[in-house]
């Protein structure tokens, strides 16, 4: 089976599994897991920032940051109408501490125009802005270094923090041939995934001021998240952030090879120039075919993608991927349009969770 649904598929490779089993281990909760406070340490060097906290999950990993950022009632927070945080991170926590959620027009390009924030930074609740990058509804495109620049300062001269939600920054950093550093070196908090194209098995990382942290670290504790001997989940993040990085060019090769592949397929709608990452966004011209049906075929055959909102399909290039795959879904795909929608298939629900 060959499946693209996400980088979230990623299996530890064996050096991560080796890590876990000869991790150094002590009481997180306390502060005295060393291979924690050593993954802490290097995630924090590596986006340019003072400190860093582990998390379990991305979703906690925002929301975190979101409370720590948000000290005063009633504050509001401004995110993109088709970022993640809005459209797949359940809001109603953040809104029963008295954070609100606003959300401000996405560009094809996963930016927010400039005059949609300034109008919006003068709402005197406004505490936090937020940017994905790089952005996944928008087809894994990046963000430009001065863009994100020019919103720091916008932000800043408000005084409202910017968040970065840099699930998959390091796919960004690679894309632009530029350390992840230097991507956000204006941003005020960085979140970003271990456990998708770095291929560890869980974990998601925080990073910030120090004092920043040390908030995020305390409303890590107040949604449940605080873990006790991390070192388990640390350990494997340590090799992914050692020695996974430079490997993701690889992904984004074998997502341009996809895209070029499905585009010469006359019933598929997809621009392999806008392909920036490991994600490709693909439409079924077929009327034979619904999303799920199309899903469904594709399951049967050996090919798994997902539904990805707007009537599109996505797929996602990831550690365990190879060239020879992409040729396999290419004749996949090929061979399920040829033999057409059968009726007597059920309907898969393959839905994007990330």
């Amino acid at each position: 089976m060959i499946d693209l649904r996400s980088d979230t598929f990623t299996l530890p490779t064996d050096e991560m599994l080796a890590a876990i089993v000869t991790a150094q281990l002590g009481d997180d909760g306390y502060r005295e897991d060393p291979t924690v406070m050593r993954l802490e340490r290097l995630a924090a060097n590596k986006l340019g920032k003072e400190a860093a906290c582990l998390m379990p999950s991305g979703t906690m990993a925002n929301l975190a940051s979101m409370l720590a950022h948000c000290h005063q009632a009633a504050a509001m927070v401004l995110v993109g109408d088709q970022s993640d945080m809005h459209v797949y991170e359940d809001c109603s926590v953040a809104r029963s501490l008295g954070v609100t959620y606003h959300s401000l027009p996405t560009n094809s390009d996963g930016t927010i125009s400039f005059s949609e924030i300034e109008l919006h930074l003068n709402t005197p609740p406004v505490r936090v802005l937020c940017l994905e990058n790089p952005h996944n509804l928008c087809g894994g495109v990046v963000l430009p270094v001065g863009y994100i620049d020019t919103v720091a300062d916008m932000a800043h001269a408000h005084g409202v923090a910017l968040h970065v939600d840099g699930a998959r920054i390091f796919n960004a950093a690679v894309a632009m041939g530029i350390k992840p550093a230097e991507i956000v070196r204006h941003a005020d908090s960085v979140q970003f995934c271990l456990s998708k194209g770095l291929s560890a098995p869980i974990g998601s990382m925080v990073v910030g001021s120090s004092d920043f942290i040390e908030q995020a670290r305390s409303k890590r504790k107040i949604l449940g998240g605080s873990m006790r001997q991390a070192g388990i989940v640390a350990a494997a993040g340590i090799v992914a952030l050692e020695h996974m990085v430079e490997r993701l060019a690889e992904d984004h090769t074998n997502a341009r090879l996809l895209a070029q592949g499905l585009a010469a397929l006359p019933a598929i709608q997809v621009h392999p120039d806008r392909v920036q990452t490991n994600t490709v966004v693909f439409r079924v011209l077929d009327d034979r075919f619904s999303c799920e049906t199309f899903i469904a075929a594709a399951w049967q055959q050996g090919l798994r993608v997902s539904e990805f909102e707007h009537g599109r399909m996505r797929a996602v290039t990831h550690y365990g991927i190879t060239a020879h795959d992409i040729e396999e879904a290419v004749f996949i795909v090929a061979r399920v349009l040829e033999q057409g929608a059968d009726p007597a298939l059920p309907a898969e629900k393959h839905r994007i969770h990330a």
